[in-house]
């Protein structure tokens, strides 16, 4: 299973699996918005077990999260959204949801900093909420009444991302390569003294000169409230 940013070409795909799976539709032009504005935010899931059978067959896709940041957010504090995620019922149980949605929110944080994410989810979809709440960490809000199309209410909820965001500044220090000491600090400890061998290392003189030179659409229509 490869997942991958989402591609202009995936949008017909994907538009499919929302339409299959899910009672809130968007026309491609919705998605393709998504993936223009924010192209680090949004990604598919793609069977790769079954490689297709010429260049012209579409990819596999078996499930999508689109994501976006919200552009002018009442609270002023940036953070992203969640839109969309659907995996298709032939791909399910493979934690295919959870990776998606941690993938994107891996990408709010380290690329637009955001503090926080946020979704609206059926209150009737159990299983949502069990991923959401569960696994993934999120927090119950509020409950906003008739918030969907057919007249059910949705829980606003929301995931800090300090803690991701803390753990990449951690990673990134870790990853740093402080090399070796030099000058006075290399000549502490175990560098004061050289052994002997070294000390008597034969040393050349090299020539130098200059010959030597050096180079160098808006998503508060996302479910259409009547």
């Amino acid at each position: 299973m490869d997942i991958r940013v989402i591609r202009a070409s995936d949008i017909p795909h994907v538009q499919t699996a929302n339409i299959t799976n899910l009672p809130e539709n968007y026309f491609c032009k919705y998605y393709l918005y998504h993936a223009q504005s924010w192209p680090q935010l949004s990604y598919v899931a793609v069977d790769v077990s079954r490689p297709p059978k010429s260049p012209y067959d579409p990819p596999k896709i078996v499930g999508y999260v689109l994501a976006k940041m919200e552009e002018d957010p009442a609270d002023g504090i940036q953070h992203g959204h969640i839109t969309s995620l659907s995996v298709m019922r032939t791909h399910r149980r493979l934690g295919l949801a959870e990776k998606l949605m941690r993938q994107s929110q891996r990408a709010m944080a380290e690329t637009f900093g955001a503090h926080y994410v946020s979704l609206h989810v059926r209150v009737s979809n159990m299983a949502a909420l069990k991923l959401y709440r569960d696994t993934l960490g999120f927090e119950v809000e509020k409950t906003e009444s008739k918030y969907y199309a057919d007249g059910e209410d949705a829980f606003s909820m929301r995931m800090d991302l300090s803690g991701l965001r803390q753990s990449m500044i951690d990673e990134d220090a870790s990853d740093e390569d402080e090399g070796e000491p030099v000058g006075s600090m290399g000549k502490k400890d175990g560098g004061a003294a050289k052994s002997e061998a070294d000390a008597k290392e034969k040393k050349r003189k090299v020539k130098v000169g200059r010959s030597l030179g050096v180079g160098e659409l808006v998503e508060k229509n996302e479910s259409q409230k009547a």
